[in-house]
């Protein structure tokens, strides 16, 4: 099987970070990007290294899931470690096991310590818990690489408290940029529907909470549904078991062909797949298909369970983002939710590097009316937030200026730039949380970078290595743009080195004043 590029890209990655002896390391990949695939490719090149593996999940699903695709793109066995089953005296060089039977102490100890040489988490958001750390404490001498699909910051910082690198991450838009996930429109349902009486349970919205919360909605919805998602094939997250059938029953009332399945369904296998063959157009679940599910077909998803978590949000999302022939686009149905907590998961979410790009979204989605593409949506976002972080620097550059500093705010640079990445930048793992080297900060000062400003080795990590990836692109210097901006030329930091340069020399030859016929808001330099 061959792997796409971003896909062998993430295998080489995972294998370097071995080599370099980082023994704990993430891979981010967006659902629908072939996660498995990549684990199975990698976990082929240990066995061939001679390595034993195992494969570490907390659902039977998500562990058959994996033995198939691993034996499909690898030719593979797995033996398995699950309930009754046990992987011991098997010749099998891989093991599938389930976390839950893994944990128990009794079938730990059947292995020696060093049994395993390396450890595949699926769906690694879950690994901080006492089940899993139980096990990974156990073999504690193994390489150990956690899957994930798109965590948020608070899950990244999570899982940098055991994890010591990202070896790749690839992300939503790239996804759909180059044509591997669909494409997601979004579209405001003007209800608003009242949460401020839910409370929280164990860092989200507590679901039982949330199932009385929306009971009085359901027939609005079902009624707002049917004028923008009629055709469509539609799956549905919701709170409870009982909101779940309520709500499919309204469904079925209002003309849709809805099916409901849950943890107790006896018939789920055959639901599931009467939904594949169009025999029912909506599928509703509580909470049941977040994970190890997929119906390519799906083109609407609906989410009833509102959540602050992103992970989980992105994995609900992720039921309709593959490509299907004749799908178009993704409808993805949000509501005008009325919550005191502003940390509430919206369709930005899913693509907005930062808070604020993802509220100004939210605003243009909510007010639109019609469904928009969540790309041209972020474009324009990013572009105001642009241009009030432009004018707020502005002021600040002003106060600079009087203070007559020689080196360049690490704040201006990254603005000049362009660098969203930098500005939004927040450390993850442990070392990237410590405080700048001082060799970082000569480094910085030589460069002519404010080192002040940098209160952690991650940014000045980072930051460092923006300077040298310019310097081989021959792009301007930090002194340059101070220098340029001074005097009101913008946008400097994407200019040529030699640009800054043969500009900085006219204006040395003009007495250093800027020459005539030069405006400088306008000036851009030629090629």
């Amino acid at each position: 099987m061959k792997l796409r590029d971003y896909q062998q890209e993430a295998r080489e990655s995972i294998q370097e970070q071995w080599a370099e002896g980082v023994k704990k390391t993430l891979l981010v990949l967006p659902t629908g990007c072939g996660k498995t695939i990549v684990f199975s490719k990698v976990i082929e090149d240990r066995v061939r290294l001679g390595e034993r593996l195992l494969v570490l999940a907390h659902r039977g699903e998500l562990l058959e899931q994996a033995a198939d695709k691993l034996e499909k793109s690898t030719g593979l066995k797995t033996a398995t470690e699950k309930a009754e089953e046990t992987s011991i005296h098997s010749w099998f060089r891989v093991v599938v096991g389930s976390v839950q039977t893994m944990m128990r102490e009794k079938r730990l100890k059947q292995f020696p310590k060093d049994y395993f040489d390396t450890i595949i988490i699926d769906e690694a958001h879950h690994c901080i818990s006492d089940s899993y750390q139980r096990v990974l404490n156990y073999f504690e001498d193994a390489n150990v690489l956690g899957v994930t699909a798109t965590p948020d910051r608070g899950d990244m910082r999570n899982l940098g408290s055991y994890f010591d690198s990202l070896a790749f991450e690839y992300t939503l838009p790239k996804a759909i940029k180059e044509g591997y996930l669909s494409p997601i429109k979004a579209l405001t349902i003007p209800l608003q529907l009242d949460l401020t009486s839910v409370g929280q349970q164990a860092g989200d919205f507590a679901a039982g909470q949330l199932g009385s919360a929306l009971d009085p909605y359901l027939e609005s919805i079902a009624e707002e549904m049917k004028k923008v998602a009629n055709d469509r094939k539609i799956v549905v997250f919701l709170p409870l078991v009982k909101t779940s059938q309520k709500f499919t029953e309204i469904l079925n009332q209002k003309g849709f062909r809805a099916a409901e399945v849950n943890g107790e369904s006896q018939d789920r296998k055959e639901i599931l797949e009467d939904f594949e063959n169009d025999k029912y157009n909506v599928l509703c679940n509580s909470m049941l298909l977040t994970e190890g599910w997929d119906c390519p077909s799906v083109d609407c998803v609906v989410v009833l369970r509102p959540t602050k978590v992103r992970s989980l949000y992105s994995q609900m999302v992720g039921r309709g983002t593959r490509l299907f022939e004749g799908k178009t686009e993704l409808l993805l149905l949000d509501f005008l939710w009325h919550t005191d907590r502003h940390e509430l998961c919206h369709p930005a979410h899913l693509i907005a590097e930062s808070d604020e790009v993802a509220q100004a979204m939210t605003k243009q989605i909510e007010e639109a009316g019609i469904p928009l593409d969540l790309e041209v949506v972020e474009q324009t976002a990013e572009e105001d937030v642009i241009a009030q972080r432009e004018e707020a620097l502005a002021k600040q550059l002003a106060e600079m200026k009087r203070r007559k500093r020689k080196l360049v705010d690490p704040l201006q640079f990254e603005m000049s730039i362009q660098a969203e990445d930098l500005a939004n930048y927040v450390p993850s793992f442990g070392w990237e949380m410590s405080p700048p080297s001082d060799q970082q900060v000569k480094k910085l000062e030589k460069l002519g970078i404010l080192p002040d400003e940098i209160d952690n080795a991650g940014k000045a990590t980072k930051l460092l290595d923006r300077l040298d990836k310019r310097r081989e692109q021959g792009l301007t210097t930090p002194k340059q743009i101070r220098f340029l901006e001074q005097r009101g030329f913008q946008h400097v930091g994407t200019w040529s080195f030699d640009a800054g340069k043969n500009l900085i020399d006219r204006i040395a030859a003009s007495g250093w004043r800027t020459p005539a016929g030069v405006n400088p808001k306008e000036y851009r330099p030629e090629g």
